[in-house]
């Protein structure tokens, strides 16, 4: 199909970003400029998907790319957030759940293998042939809501016949060495939408890895690549797919000859993957990528993971947790299968970090991870009707004041109490105890740490 009807392209846009679209058309066609819906949306468009990604190109020969910023500011209405990106002349409009990025139509020029490109203005056929992979390297101009209804795709690299093919398709043989990011790329829009490396882009790949390619981008900018593997599971992404590709083509062997991606760890990635779409329990926020690297690790020698680590310029307290990740899992799944009651699970659990649970939940049993679910989503909140000040009014104080806390805490886990009369009968109990053994130390207290688990 290499034709579409406005509406069509309307229809599946977010609705909070009509109003921008039709008013940045308006805008564009007023001051004689040609504006494009450009890349994923397109692909996506004419594969019947969702539109997950809107870029559009505004191409202006000649014009300063503050043009961007002044279109789009007098496109929008007030509501609309606006932000700037300097380096590309790229500007975000934000409203509601929806975002869209505009650029200048621009060319691209690299001083070396893996450098950040030089841009300069251009047209859109060059846009279109700095891009990735043909299946992105497609445009539909978009008009005034007056003006034209049919829309013809712009395909000046072979686009449609990829997406024909299901294949992913490198426009010139030395992409990868340009940008080497774009293996990790591929890696993931390939298992979403279900296309293979195209023959030829599968030997580019290689020659590049052979060339040491890989070397000469900084681990920022892989980690960033990496990060995604996890976070777009919301799109739809099999993480476990996108590291096998990176497996299978060699990828993961050129940051580091030992990584390997093992079969022991795609149940529990997978796992992790479903957790971004459909959270087991509220969570705090954190970062998927953490639990996905701790888990994908864990089994590899501890100097391996060390490496991979620095390669990836992951540092303190987040490179600790993952490292450690192979001694708390040991520990807390042990805790688990001997842990009887509630309170028992609490105190297995108590103090762990947010990322290292994800990664706990994913690597358990399916006992323990039911266990973890209840304890993350119910009882890790639950808040005792008693406070520490109404212990010290009954005399208590110091390291017993604490004992008795998690002592009635237990209590209420497990069931034994259910209002505050209950626990103030049972802190004044306690406190007779240890006051007629003439000790500060309170008996049946259950020791607990409050520690914030680090790993």
């Amino acid at each position: 199909m290499s034709r579409m009807s406005s509406k069509e392209i309307f229809r599946s846009l977010s609705p909070d970003l009509v109003e921008i679209v039709q008013g940045l058309a308006e805008e564009a066609n007023s001051r004689n400029l040609r504006l494009f819906l450009v890349g994923g949306a397109v692909r996506d468009l004419l594969l019947n998907r969702p539109i997950m990604d809107v870029d559009m190109v505004l191409e202006a020969p000649g014009a300063a790319r503050e043009i961007v910023a002044e279109v789009a500011r007098a496109a929008c209405p007030q509501n609309v957030k606006i932000v700037v990106h300097g380096r590309f002349g790229t500007v975000s409009m934000e409203s509601g759940n929806g975002k869209l990025d505009l650029a200048l139509a621009r060319s691209e020029t690299y001083r070396s293998p893996g450098a950040l490109p030089v841009v300069e203005a251009a047209s859109l056929e060059e846009d279109l042939f700095r891009r990735d992979f043909g299946v992105n390297a497609l445009a539909l101009e978009l008009f005034s809501s007056e003006r034209r209804a049919q829309l013809e795709v712009t395909d000046p690299v072979g686009g449609l016949r990829d997406l024909d093919r299901k294949q992913l398709r490198i426009l010139h043989s030395e992409s990868f060495r340009d940008d080497p990011t774009r293996a990790f790329r591929a890696a993931r829009l390939g298992p979403r939408l279900g296309f293979s490396l195209a023959r030829g882009t599968r030997v580019a790949l290689s020659e590049s890895i052979a060339h040491g390619v890989f070397s000469s981008i900084s681990g920022d900018r892989i980690r960033r690549e990496l990060e995604k593997v996890f976070t777009d599971s919301a799109l739809g992404l099999d993480p476990v797919k996108a590291l096998k590709y990176l497996s299978d083509w060699g990828v993961l062997q050129a940051l580091d000859s030992s990584l390997t991606f093992s079969s022991s760890a795609r149940s529990p990635i997978r796992r992790l993957g479903r957790a971004v779409v459909n959270p087991p329990w509220r969570s705090s926020p954190y970062r998927p990528f953490v639990p996905g690297l701790a888990v994908w690790l864990v089994d590899l020698p501890s100097a391996v993971r060390q490496r991979v680590l620095q390669r990836l310029s992951v540092r303190g307290e987040t490179a600790e947790r993952i490292m450690g990740f192979a001694r708390l899992r040991h520990r807390r799944l042990e805790g688990l299968s001997k842990a009887r009651g509630r309170s028992a699970v609490d105190g297995v659990l108590a103090g762990i970090h947010e990322e290292s649970l994800y990664a706990l939940y994913a690597v358990a049993s399916s006992a323990g991870r039911r266990q973890i679910v209840r304890w993350a989503a119910e009882d890790r909140v639950q808040r005792v009707p008693v406070t520490g000040a109404d212990l010290v009014s009954l005399g208590l104080e110091g390291p017993a004041l604490g004992r008795v806390l998690a002592r009635i805490r237990a209590g209420f886990l497990d069931g034994e109490l259910l209002n505050r009369e209950e626990a103030l009968t049972l802190a004044e109990e306690l406190v007779r105890r240890a006051s007629t053994r003439g000790k500060t130390r309170v008996r049946g207290a259950k020791k607990r740490s409050s520690k914030r688990d680090a790993e």
